[in-house]
């Protein structure tokens, strides 16, 4: 605590003395101003392309005054966000060592305020000093190096794209948005800080910003080192910020009881004989034994269809689970789906694990081996789908609360999207997230000409990315040349024989 009131009494010191300063300025320019001057007197500040005489003063006061103006309120605010988080991160670590020696039974003291907020400041410094920021870090392999990722104003350049994220985009998820602009206001403040500029420097904008790199050490924090333009053609000013992570606070601690947690799981069905028959083999071995089928007349929906299996059951709230024929899940995925989800406050959207064409797989090989050898998590056997958003997992009242499927839309498609909408724009929490249990099993999927342009276009994108990896297409495209090369191979051993 007395680091804390060091550096609050330095920074109020500063700003004292700066005020002191401007009253004194301000002063010598009035009497300046305001003294008669003779015909061949002239008065110039030492700054090119500047105006002359009282004008002159003028502007550079009111330039003066607007930069103090800031930099007094940037320290208020940063004084009050720094007394605000060391007085939250002093408690929580408080109640997490009381709530450590009470269970344990251990007699330690109740440390004062200004000891607890000392160790967390001398925590973060040492986050900075454990990762990787002033000196490299020896690493086994090539593999262990976490990369950077760059970013402009406009756009982020990223190595983890998945099969919907891009090489290059703007930031869509709004905390990373938030994290950029921050660190970037960050850096702004301190290139403008009047204290350790002089007189004369131009203020930094964030048309000056250039360029930035950044990457995160999940147990130490994220390192941003931003470029912006120097005064000069080439030279630049750089900034290096480090963001800490603090020390891992306990939230709760509950115990659950899914005994007698039951899951409704409901299957929109038209056709397709031989995938439930598939289905129901796998329905058997998860335990179930009470099923109901419900006969719908007229053009299929498939929202249609899982809005009427969600409303049909009329006893209490009740778990849903919205799945489709082609859907492999186990019974540790149901337990899953049971302690992601709680009513009226969180509903479970798993990313599920999209198999890859057997035919093309697993060519080289006699046959295709049984359907649980299939149900591998590889890259050469399929990718998470995570552009799907059909199968998810959520309480009977929080589906009619958001007011369900949009019973408009007909076919195959676009339902669940409006549906996880309506979620992202309630108060409920949206879990989401990659799961070792749900597969997506691979079938050959036809775009039918009465999906509108927009389900036919998603129609056609999901066919594309559901064959096989880009390896294996690789393969198929440069078959003939594979098969010419082992034709010469094959000559040449022969040649050699003869």
């Amino acid at each position: 605590m007395m680091m804390v009131r060091r550096g609050l009494l330095a920074w109020i010191s500063r700003v004292v003395v700066l005020l002191v300063l401007l009253c004194c300025a301000i002063s010598v320019l009035y009497m300046l101003a305001c003294t008669p001057k003779g015909d061949e007197e002239q008065l110039a500040l030492p700054r090119a392309n500047s105006p002359t005489g009282k004008e002159g003063y003028q502007a550079v006061l009111q330039e003066w005054e607007e930069q103090h103006r800031n930099y007094v309120s940037s320290l208020k605010r940063q004084i009050a966000q720094l007394k605000e988080e060391l007085q939250e991160r002093s408690e929580q670590l408080r109640n997490g060592q009381y709530q450590a020696s009470d269970a344990a039974g251990l007699g330690l003291d109740r440390s004062p305020p200004e000891k607890t907020q000392a160790d967390l400041l001398a925590f973060l410094h040492s986050q900075v000093d454990k990762a990787e920021v002033h000196t490299g870090v020896k690493l086994a392999t090539e593999y262990a190096a976490v990369p950077f990722d760059s970013f402009t104003l406009q756009k982020v350049y990223q190595l983890e794209t998945g099969l919907t994220r891009h090489p290059e985009e703007k930031p869509v998820r709004k905390d990373k948005r938030d994290e950029l602009v921050e660190a970037i206001e960050s850096a702004l403040e301190t290139l403008n800080n009047p204290a350790e500029n002089s007189p004369n420097h131009r203020p930094y904008t964030a048309s000056d910003f250039i360029e930035g790199i950044y990457r995160t050490e999940r147990d130490k924090g994220t390192l941003y080192e931003l470029t912006f333009k120097g005064d000069h053609k080439h030279e630049f000013k750089r900034l290096i910020l480090f963001r800490p992570f603090g020390p891992i606070m306990k939230v709760k601690k509950e115990k659950l009881n899914m005994a007698n947690m039951l899951i409704n799981v409901i299957v929109p069905l038209a056709k397709r004989v031989d995938k439930f028959r598939q289905f129901m083999q796998n329905f058997r071995a998860a335990n179930f034994r009470n099923f109901t089928f419900i006969q719908l007349n007229g053009e299929f929906s498939r929202g249609k269809g899982l809005d009427v299996g969600a409303r049909f059951w009329k006893g209490s709230n009740v778990l849903l689970f919205f799945c489709d024929v082609d859907i492999y899940f186990t019974s540790e995925f149901l337990n899953t789906c049971r302690l992601n989800t709680q009513p009226g406050k969180k509903v479970f959207y798993p990313v599920l694990f999209s198999q890859y064409n057997p035919g093309i797989i697993y060519g080289h090989h006699d046959a295709v081996p049984p359907l649980e050898q299939q149900l591998v998590i590889k890259k050469e056997t399929g990718f998470w789908r995570d552009f799907g958003f059909g199968m998810t997992c959520q309480y009977r009242s929080d589906f009619i609360n958001i007011g369900g499927f949009d019973l408009d839309i007909k076919g195959w498609g676009g339902e669940d999207v409006h549906l996880y909408r309506k979620y992202l724009h309630s108060n409920l929490i949206v879990v989401r997230t990659p799961v070792r249990g749900l597969f997506h099993l691979w079938h050959e999927k036809r775009c039918m000409d009465e999906l509108t342009p927009e389900q036919y276009k998603m129609c056609m994108q999901s066919k594309a990315m559901n064959e096989a990896s880009h390896g294996q297409l690789g393969m198929l495209v440069f078959r003939h040349e594979i098969e010419a090369h082992l034709r010469k191979q094959k000559q040449k051993t022969s040649s050699k024989k003869t």
